[in-house]
């Protein structure tokens, strides 16, 4: 036997490949098997998995952790991480990467798009936490910025302890953005006070309310992780708050007056996420089931709703309602989503899933069918 059929076998069996001799052909190539698909969801949201949708590996385009993400008018996913060599990442929707750009946010987190008149500006929230090479989480002020698709700023809405509205020594690590009909911006502080801060369309404080330590339990928010505008009652939109630490959704008027806390039992969930009269959100914590997984495990999946109930969990047990009251959610024991921090769901009802602390994996696809 020469040296180079040698040296193929060689290569070939530590490479996993299953190879048997013949007589007549030589050697066979067994083909991989192929991967059952793996259907997520319930009821009539049910999804197909796919795993390898976005296509890195070729341009080699480094990722820490995907936050968030948003499609615009013209069909393009923009997503926001946390890797300072390129904090935005843009693909089409087959996949393929088309555009990095940002280095300056470290703490890279937040990402809404607003159309102002035909023209589509982004709203970026730098969170003040980034991973340092070491593997150590740094703390840094926060800020929000105002920019074009390709990253030239706009404005910046800095610490609010420059205009009197936060105390010497108080936080503001804020984690999303949310724009209202008029153009106010809503901020929220989600790792710093947890409060939501009302800005105008130029970027002047109008007011704020919320807040971890607020006494008054309709307006105490516990991680104020999320912020979006329900517009599903055209004539009444409504500001949505995630308060993550207590696993809920709280509704508020333009101007701050409370509404209505819904209550999710164990999940985690992020920013909430509207699409026609349904909710989406990624969950991105879940205490495992008991005797099942370690709470130090990945945990999470996404959650969707009708109006204001949960229809289908893609990643984790089906929704249980009793006397109306919806049961604790649980992730599978296959983990096929880890925490699940964002979602994105484009004109034919797929949903692309940002997932944190996932070991810089890129968006899953869950294909609608």
């Amino acid at each position: 036997m020469d040296n180079s059929r040698r040296n193929f076998i060689k290569k070939s069996s530590l490479a996993g490949i299953a190879m048997a001799a013949t007589p007549t052909f030589g050697f066979h190539i067994m083909k991989k098997p192929i991967e059952k698909e793996i259907i997520l969801g319930h009821g009539d949201y049910q999804y197909k998995l796919i795993r390898d949708w976005a296509q890195m590996s070729s341009i080699h385009t480094p990722l820490l952790n995907c936050h968030e993400m948003q499609m615009d008018s013209k069909g393009r996913l923009i997503m926001i991480g946390d890797h300072t060599d390129n904090n935005i990442i843009i693909f089409d929707k087959s996949g393929k990467v088309i555009d990095t750009w940002g280095t300056a946010y470290p703490g890279g987190h937040g990402l809404t798009i607003s159309d102002e008149g035909g023209d589509e500006f982004l709203f970026l929230a730098d969170s003040g936490w980034y991973l340092d090479k070491s593997g150590k989480w740094i703390k840094h002020n926060g800020r929000v910025s105002k920019t074009t698709l390709d990253g030239r700023v706009v404005f910046d809405i800095g610490h609010p302890v420059t205009i009197g509205v936060y105390k010497p020594g108080e936080s503001f690590c804020p984690t999303e953005t949310a724009v209202g009909p008029n153009g106010d911006i809503y901020v929220a502080d989600g790792y710093g006070m947890s409060r939501v801060l009302q800005y105008d369309a130029n970027g002047k404080y109008i007011r704020h309310w919320g807040g971890s330590d607020n006494t008054d339990k309709n307006y105490r928010i516990e991680s104020a992780h999320g912020v979006a505008i329900d517009y599903r009652d055209k004539s009444n939109p409504m500001v949505v708050v995630t308060s993550r630490n207590q696993a809920s959704f709280k509704w508020f008027t333009l101007d701050g007056t409370y509404v209505k806390t819904l209550h999710l039992p164990n999940m985690q969930v992020c920013r909430p996420v509207f699409d026609g009269d349904n909710l989406y959100a990624g969950v991105c914590w879940s205490q495992p089931e008991v005797g099942r997984t370690s709470w130090k495990e990945p945990t999470g999946f996404v959650t969707i709703l009708e109006g204001d109930k949960v229809v289908s969990n893609p990643g984790a047990t089906a929704p249980i309602y009793v006397d109306g009251a919806l049961q604790k959610t649980y992730q599978l024991k296959e983990r096929p989503i880890s925490h699940g921090h964002d979602v994105c769901i484009d004109n034919d009802k797929n949903i692309y899933v940002c997932q944190w602390n996932a070991n810089k994996t890129p968006p899953l696809k869950l294909e609608r069918i």
